[in-house]
């Protein structure tokens, strides 16, 4: 079942073709269903069980939603594209059409964790979306936040995704600055990313004009065995950065909580 909380321009914060274009792939693809496993540890670790409340801002193909569902969590997705939202709509599942530049509906209650993964550096304004996705989450709860890091890791790709920035702690700490919401660890994620990743910039020179198609390009995945290897990389490096040992990434994440 789908909502409308407010309506805005999905072509602003990615292009709605590409989004609903590369559902299938971002699907099946190590880095996404990695994160995912994450995210439930993190919310695990700072004390969300399930069947908390979770709202998932910006939940676009549903891969943490499948994973937070299947968890046992009590879930609402949220996102500016009405129609990725057609597209990853069930029976049972709980979706809204939001804009988080404009305010969001205080009769929609408030919830134990708000999520926003990879979302905020899509905004103009990430301070802006902070605050008012803080007011959607219950004093003493969490709001996690994952990021694009290393700004010298722009390329192509974030163009194409419809980036406005890539953060180091500093810049992520500084988006909480002025909200109700406390810091309370910036974690970095996928280590073993950035000098493939820096590797990478240096052949997207000749990418194809048309967005699906660069998109596709960056999407790709290796022949057999390398997605498996891939998803053991990230398993291996899943529990030092759970414990903060790593100390680069092409991710950063913010746990934060809401103030009284």
């Amino acid at each position: 079942m789908i909502s409308t909380w407010s309506r805005g321009s999905p072509d602003c914060v990615m292009p709605e073709d590409l989004l609903v274009e590369s559902c299938l792939k971002v699907r099946r693809h190590p880095w996404w269903n990695s994160r995912a496993k994450l995210v439930l540890s993190l919310l695990r670790q700072n004390g969300m069980q399930a069947p908390a409340s979770v709202l998932e801002a910006g939940c676009g193909w549903g891969v943490n939603l499948d994973a937070l569902e299947k968890a046992g969590y009590q879930v609402i997705g949220c996102d500016i594209s009405r129609r990725i939202l057609e597209f990853i709509d069930r029976p049972n599942r709980r979706l809204a059409e939001a804009d988080l530049m404009q305010d969001l509906p205080a009769d929609a209650g408030l919830f134990d964790a708000v999520l926003a993964l990879d979302v905020i550096e899509h905004l103009d304004d990430d301070r802006a979306a902070l605050d008012r996705l803080a007011k959607m989450v219950r004093p003493g709860g969490l709001l996690i936040v994952s990021v694009p890091a290393l700004p010298d890791l722009w390329s192509a790709y974030d163009e194409v995704q419809g980036h406005r920035r890539r953060y180091v702690p500093a810049t992520l700490r500084q988006a909480f600055s002025g909200t109700i919401l406390e810091v309370q660890k910036i974690l970095w994620w996928g280590a073993w990313m950035v000098p493939v990743l820096r590797a990478t910039r240096l052949r997207t020179n000749a990418l194809p004009e048309e967005p699906s198609k660069a998109y596709s390009y960056f999407l790709r995945l290796p022949p057999w065995p390398g997605p498996l290897l891939m998803t053991v990389a990230f398993a291996l490096e899943h529990r030092r950065a759970l414990t903060g040992k790593v100390k680069i990434g092409t991710s950063l994440f913010a746990i934060s909580v809401r103030r009284g």
